[in-house]
Formats: structure tokens, sequence, C-alpha cells
């Protein structure tokens, strides 16, 4: 769901319109203006804010210094899959290996807090991966086929579950 829902409407589209030559400026507006659940958005911002740490150390660019330049004079926020993709498309890296990427990359990251918080088993955490394979692929094939107004429509259950995430009592990993 959340591959299929959030990161096909919001984050991959992102990272398409990104490559179509959308200004990074209004992509990161657009971002933050529709992440709701302040969990997901402060997430997506320090992350972003990391990578672009990172990616100005060991892959320098303009494209990723001019980004970088936005979030420091706070005309942008430094969303994580902007940053992912500033610096995939400053290396080359075609829209379509980038995409896959990211997908499978936050996939990896969850199941991996998975293991640890249910406690899920390496094995069956293994198993999750490979079914994962065949929804990025298909994120990647609807992504391709969206449009702008597509962007940001998410399913409204998956964020109110992400803000009552926000007040639970205890847990575990940050988001």
């Amino acid at each position: 769901m959340f591959v299929g829902q959030q990161l096909t409407y919001s984050d991959g589209l992102a990272l398409r319109f990104l490559y179509e030559g959308v200004d990074v400026g209004l992509l990161d507006g657009v971002l933050s203006a529709q992440l709701l659940a302040r969990e997901v958005r402060e997430a997506s911002l320090k992350m972003g804010g990391r990578l672009l740490e990172i990616g100005g150390e060991v892959f320098p660019s303009g494209e990723l210094e001019a980004y970088r330049g936005l979030v420091r004079e706070g005309l942008a926020s430094g969303h994580q899959p902007l940053a992912f993709g500033v610096i995939a498309r400053s290396l080359g890296v075609p829209f379509e290996a980038a995409l896959s990427a990211y997908l499978f990359a936050t996939v990896t990251s969850l199941t991996q807090n998975a293991v640890r918080a249910i406690p899920l088993g390496q094995n069956a955490g293994q198993r999750v991966l490979r079914q994962a394979h065949d929804a990025v692929a298909t994120a990647v094939e609807d992504v391709a086929q969206l449009c702008w107004e597509d962007f940001g429509a998410v399913s409204p259950g998956l964020e109110i579950s992400q803000m009552r995430h926000e007040r639970q009592r205890a847990r575990m990993f940050m988001s």
C-alpha cells in the first residue's frame, strides 16, 4: 500500500517531474504542502538534509549545489526524493533506474526496522523484500502514466494512520 500509494503518487512523481525539468524549488514546495503527517514530512526533511550534505561531499555538482543553496537560503526545505533525484540525475543515472533504486531503498529501510521491531525475523524480511520487487516494478510503470493532477493523491486512510502514529504512547524507531 505504501509503495503503491504514497511512494508512487508523491515521491515517485516528484522524481519524474524533476527528471522532466520541473523546477526543484517548485517541487520542494509542493512536497512540503502535501505531506500532511508531521512525522513523514520531518523524516523526508531530515533524511533529505543528510543526503544533501553527503552528496555535496561525495558527488558534487552544480545542480546539487543550487538545491543546497535554496535550502540554506530558506527557499526550499530539502526533501529526500528530490535530493536523491538531483544526485542521480547529475550522475547520469537513467530515470527508471533511479526511481527503482529509490523505491527499493525505502522499502529495504522499512523492512529492516520491522525485522528489529516486530520482530519479523530475517527470513520473513527477505520474503518481504522479494515481494517488494513486484510492487516497485508496478510503481515504476504507474509513475510513467500519471500526470501533474495526480501529484500527491494519496489515500486519506494511510495519512490518517500516519498521523495517529505520531501520538502513540511508545515507539521504538523514529519514522
